[in-house]
């Protein structure tokens, strides 16, 4: 230390000479810091495990010297640094293909590359860099990060020497803001960022270089050197402002015969002599080096910190306002009129990752199952179902209440909150019941992507379910024209000389107990058991089937043509919507879980009375690579911006009428614990609940907090014994005005439906879902009776004209409702025999008093039982317009006999469908259907008539 004179004692001050600022004890400082933050982070999220990956290319010594600090830091503050060691005559294309792994692997949350790239191979460097996700690339070197830092925006990952550079200038005590400084070199790695960090510090910055003129005289000038130049004991000491503070970031290595090794390392920096006029200099080794290294880790820390809270916080959701009208638009008008986030844009506010999104252009995505894999650890969120009361033909607004709902929890309650909503067919948007995107102020956008093709599942289905049809009737054909040989020689060909069996047919090998891999060594009786699986045509249940109501495909005869050779049989089709595969989807857990669900659907049954499964057939993987991506459920949004998954869509009075049980585990996750997912189940709470809770609920073992019951004040009039509601024509006068006679008549339907959900062990929330001739003594009379049955509330809601302002009540009564203890319990035990399971739901949902079977179903359910498919859920097969099996009966009758005509079994998807009254699997088009108001408008590019 040397004291300067100034004048009188009082005057004096003390110039500090050659401090070392050493980056060792800094970084040291800086790693206990970390390692406590890793701590108190691992208290609240268990999960928390930051890991960086460290790929390097060859294996230079100097690289591996310092890939060992790294890892070692890495320990140190309890986050793992994995070193992925690729070598030297690894390509470009294979080093970009492993970044793009560790790109989109959530579980890593910094990626560097090690520089030099040490290959015989030509590599750009540049594209390496650039190819590290900006959200991962914690060596601050992506273009997209280096551009941040250019414009001042220091919120992305910077350089880590830089960084470093920044820490130590502030351990000197030195004030950066106001001064000179002067870096010395231009690199894009140091000199450059350095400049640029500390200029938006406030620093006057000069950037020095080899060209640079008059170089000793601005380095005289400053405040503050930084000195990356790359050439040893550049910096002399006459270059040097006497109490600057000297950072310097060279590292070279020079002859040096008193060391062992005869080298040792120095930086770009004379140090003995700079030491000498400095206030403060870095040391090499032990200066920059180490902050860099704990720059390194400080980054990836942050990255997974950020990550960790992205998937467990309150989103960031940016809602969309709304342009309210009176009288309320046409739906296609307001949905039109609403600009749609870029679905990007939404995946991020809700907390998914780039490489989870795969978009069908810029308003719908679909989300990858990988995001269940991330999220596995995070708690779930409160689980909501829509219900309600036995509609009208028109529906009574389910999926209108729930997208208002969802607007009005995450807008005006400022919830995490996502409706998951099945996939409109599009028998109903051409025939005459219209879409399913909700309506009014409460709609799913763009409406008409959601009621059309969306994103193709239901084609895949088609594809799928019509294939295994095919290959069926072909397989029946082909043994009724084959000799056994000639069918075996055919199922296992010789190629190349050479037999060999296929996964799949090795799997029908161990059903049939043949203990053989050679298709030479079967026995002759083997050969048949295998070839034959001797169908009987007059029990074929698989039917083809087609997404668009046609009345006379019902009932078609197939094998017409002479090519045939006589062979006919008659079948039919079904809607899309009603295959058996589109209810594996909904039911499936995983993509294990849909393949094994495919691979065992009873398509027929042999002539011993023996199933055959799509897996006899061959058809299992065939099935799956056509329906791979349908399994991914459709993100879109809500007119106000929430979010919303579309999946699955199966029949709900055929199958069990719910969207997928995988949209609904992922967006549980994507709301953590404090958030909210709301659900449909389809038509009533005696139909679409109780299968909800019974099927859907079993498979899944997610249980909801809520029930909301939808109801009208229309729909109770019509069960107190008003006129018919015929579609297309105007409603009765008994409907547009006041009755409160007629609306009290009808309120024990009301009641039913509450019971229904009681009984399960669920709170229920009545939403009255306005209608512009609904009074305020009907809207009375409705909460105070449906209080007194047991409802947890009852709230009149005007989300059609209103959107969220107008559920904002609905929303917090179902907030409450969800924090009232569960009390959960099924209906049945799926140890009883299926017919008592049938009766459970028929006189406990129903209110019937009696089930009485045809001869063919007590039949059927005799050999279910026998061929081991007894411990299987009930999914009824009845109409939705009553709670008999008598669409014309209205109200809450009870005691009435329920009649089971017909039984039916969807293994695959996991039930058996007891069959009441007459159940139409693919609907007729109307006289007038929706098809006369349909077009496309050339000149504007849009669809017209599509409501």
């Amino acid at each position: 230390m040397v004291i300067v004179s100034q004048g009188a004692a009082s005057n004096m001050s003390v110039i500090t000479r050659g401090q070392a600022l050493s980056g060792t004890e800094l970084s040291r400082e800086i790693k206990n810091q970390l390692k406590k933050s890793v701590d108190e982070l691992k208290q609240t999220f268990p999960q928390y495990q930051p890991k960086l990956a460290i790929v390097q290319v060859g294996g230079r010594e100097d690289s591996n010297v310092y890939i060992r600090m790294k890892i070692q830091a890495a320990a140190a503050v309890g986050a793992i640094a994995e070193h992925i060691k690729l070598p030297k005559d690894t390509t470009q294309e294979e080093l970009l293909k492993k970044l793009n792994g560790l790109n989109n692997d959530p579980n890593v949350h910094g990626i560097i590359v090690q520089m030099p790239l040490d290959s015989v191979n030509e590599i750009d460097s540049h594209l390496i860099t650039d190819s590290v996700a900006p959200s991962k690339d914690v060596d601050g070197l992506h273009t997209i990060n280096e551009g941040r830092l250019a414009i001042g925006d220091l919120k992305g990952f910077l350089p880590c020497t830089p960084v470093g550079v920044l820490e130590l200038i502030k351990k000197s005590g030195v004030e950066i803001a106001g001064a000179d400084v002067v870096v010395l070199g231009r690199s894009k790695i140091v000199g450059t960022p350095a400049a640029e960090l500390l200029k938006w510090h406030h620093a006057t910055v000069t950037v020095c270089h080899s060209k640079t003129k008059n170089l000793k005289q601005k380095c005289q000038q400053a405040d503050i050197l930084v000195v990356a130049i790359g050439r040893a004991e550049f910096v002399k000491k006459d270059w040097v402002k006497p109490g600057a503070v000297v950072i310097d970031c060279g590292i070279n290595s020079i002859a040096d015969p008193t060391k062992q090794s005869g080298q040792r390392l120095v930086g770009d920096v004379a140090y003995e002599e700079v030491k000498e006029v400095a206030s403060h200099i870095t040391p090499v080794p032990g200066g920059v080096g180490p902050m860099t290294v704990a720059m390194l880790i400080r980054n990836t820390l942050s990255s997974a910190e950020t990550a960790v809270k992205n998937v467990t916080g309150l989103w960031k959701l940016k809602s969309l306002p709304l342009n309210l009208r009176t009288p309320v638009p046409s739906d296609i008008e307001i949905a039109r009129s609403q600009i749609p986030k870029d679905i990007t844009v939404l995946a991020g506010e809700v907390g998914l990752l780039s490489h989870e999104v795969s978009q069908y252009g810029s308003k719908k995505a679909k989300i990858s199952l990988s995001v269940l894999d991330r999220l596995k650890d995070n708690s779930n969120g409160k689980y909501v179902v829509v219900t309600a009361v036995t509609p009208t033909p028109f529906g009574e607004g389910k999926s209108t209440t729930m997208l208002g709902l969802v607007q009005a929890l995450s807008t005006k309650l400022k919830k995490n909150a996502f409706s998951t909503m099945r996939q409109p067919s599009q028998g109903p948007t051409f025939g005459i019941k219209g879409g399913a995107a909700g309506g009014g102020y409460s709609q799913v956008i763009p409406m008409e992507d959601m009621n059309l093709h969306l994103t193709g599942d239901i084609h895949a289905i088609t594809a799928a379910n019509n294939l295994l049809a095919a290959q069926l009737d072909t397989r029946i054909f082909h043994e009724a024209t084959q000799s056994d040989q000639a069918l075996y020689d055919r199922l296992v060909p010789k190629i190349k000389g050479l037999r060999k069996f296929s996964n799949i047919q090795l799997r029908r090998l161990q059903k049939l107990g043949i203990q053989k891999t050679d298709p030479e060594s079967l026995t002759a009786d083997e050969k048949k058991r295998f070839a034959r699986l001797d169908i009987d045509p007059n029990h074929v249940i698989w039917t083809r089937v087609l997404d668009i109501n046609d009345r006379y495909l019902r009932e078609v005869t197939v094998g017409e043509s002479p090519t045939e050779k006589g062979l006919t049989r008659k079948t039919g089709f079904a809607i899309s919507v009603a295959s058996e595969i589109m209810a594996v989807l909904a039911l499936a857990n995983d993509m294990t879980d849909f393949k094994e669900r495919l691979s065992r659907m009873v398509v027929a049954f042999d002539r011993k009375g023996d199933p055959v499964t799509a897996d006899d057939l061959g058809m299992t993987g065939a099935m799956l690579v056509l329906l791979k991506d349908a399994i991914e459920p459709t993100l879109m949004q809500t007119l106000e911006g929430s979010p919303v998954l579309v999946h699955a869509g199966p029949f709900a009075n055929i199958a069990h009428g719910s969207n997928s049980i995988i949209a609904d585990k992922i967006a549980l996750k994507l709301v953590g614990s404090d958030g909210i997912v709301v659900t449909e189940a389809g038509f009533a709470s005696d139909i679409g609940m109780e299968k909800f809770f019974n099927i859907k609920c079993r498979t899944s073992g997610d249980v909801p907090n809520a029930v909301v019951l939808v109801l009208t004040v229309r729909a109770l009039k019509m069960h107190g014994g008003g006129p018919a509601v015929t579609p297309g024509a105007p409603l009765a006068p008994e409907y547009v005005q006041e009755n409160l006679a007629l609306l009290k008549a009808g309120l024990p339907n009301a009641i039913k439906h509450i019971n229904n959900a009681i009984k399960f062990g669920i709170p229920v929330v009545v939403a009255i879902n306005h209608h512009t001739n609904d009074t305020d003594a009907e809207i009375k009379l409705l909460i105070d009776s449906l209080r007194d049955a047991g409802a947890f509330d009852v709230v009149l809601s005007k989300h059609w004209a209103l959107g969220s302002g107008g559920a904002e009540n609905l929303a917090k009564a179902v907030v409450k409702a969800t924090e009232q203890r569960s009390k959960f319990e099924f209906l049945y035990d799926l140890s009883l025999p299926l017919k008592t399971k049938i009766e459970i739901i028929a006189k406990d949902m129903y209110g019937a008093g009696h089930v009485k079977y045809s001869e063919l179903a007590d039949e059927k359910l005799k050999k279910y039982e026998e061929q081991g498919f007894g411990k299987l859920p009930i999914c009824m097969a009845k109409t939705q317009l009553s709670l008999t099996g008598n669409p014309a009966i209205k109200g809450a009758p009870t005691g009435f006999t329920l009649d089971v005509k017909d039984v039916s079994a969807a293994v695959g998807a996991g039930f058996i469908i007891p069959l009441t009254g007459e159940i139409t699997k693919i609907p007729g088009l109307p006289t007038r259907p929706a098809i006369y108001d349909i077009d496309f408008n050339i000149e504007t590019g849009e669809i017209e008539g599509l409501f």
